[in-house]
């Protein structure tokens, strides 16, 4: 069996991932972005265990965030096995940045 150091959504991640739900912005757009904003890079393996979102819902939330230019998306290739390369994420602006253009696309 595989094991996986995966880094787990807390009470914190949630309060955040609350704010940019009210900032106007979907919920699985938000998951991603709490879950980003501490991570230098996450994989969409990541991102669905750890936000508790199905692989599409990751697939359109990071589509939606590359088309704003706010992470960057490239292939790694899987270490071992077969299958299709593993996509990974990287946030391109600061989190903070994001928010203050939240905010004021909001006002």
């Amino acid at each position: 069996m595989k094991s996986f150091n995966i880094k787990q959504f807390d009470e914190k991640d949630e309060e955040i991932a609350d704010a940019l739900i009210s900032l106007g912005i979907s919920r699985n757009v938000a998951m991603t972005l709490a879950y980003m904003q501490n991570t230098k890079s996450a994989t969409s393996i990541e991102l669905k265990r750890s936000a508790r979102l199905r692989q599409p819902e990751v697939s359109i939330a990071a589509k939606q965030l590359e088309e704003l230019g706010w992470i960057d998306e490239r292939e790694e290739k899987r270490k071992q096995g077969k299958g299709r390369p593993n996509k990974v994420y990287s946030l391109k602006v600061g989190f903070k940045d994001i928010i203050a253009h939240l905010e004021k696309q909001q006002k």
